[in-house]
């Protein structure tokens, strides 16, 4: 067993869980959506994307690329949730609400890419 992978895996699969808990619920109700969350996937993400920077091979820079785009969409939605409770101090309203989770569903998309690169490769390793 190589501890690096499992490691490693640990945080891309942590990371589209934390994901997949912020996205759930309806699009529109900020109730539904914890910006804790959001926090904490922005920051394991980080964590992984840091674990596969020295990785030279084929399947480490695409694990890199979509951990890089989940990264970048992740913030980008915590940054519209900063702006959105600058103004009123309430939260975000229902149509900042939608952009902040469409936005962390593009993110979503990439790390579910992230995980199939990641289980594909382990699969083909094993033989």
């Amino acid at each position: 067993m190589n501890l690096e992978r499992v490691v490693f895996g640990f945080f891309v699969i942590l990371t589209l869980s934390l994901n997949v808990a912020f996205v759930a619920g309806s699009v529109e109700a900020a109730a539904h959506h914890n910006v804790w969350i959001l926090t904490f996937a922005i920051i394991v993400n980080l964590v992984a994307i840091g674990l596969k920077l020295g990785d030279r091979s084929q399947i480490g820079a695409l694990l890199l690329a979509s951990g890089l785009v989940a990264g970048l969409l992740l913030i980008t939605a915590r940054v519209v949730w900063i702006v959105a409770e600058s103004g009123d101090g309430g939260g975000p309203a229902p149509g900042e609400m939608t952009d902040i989770v469409s936005i962390a569903r593009g993110a979503l998309i990439a790390n579910v890419v992230a995980t199939v690169i990641l289980v594909g490769d382990t699969l083909l390793s094993r033989r």
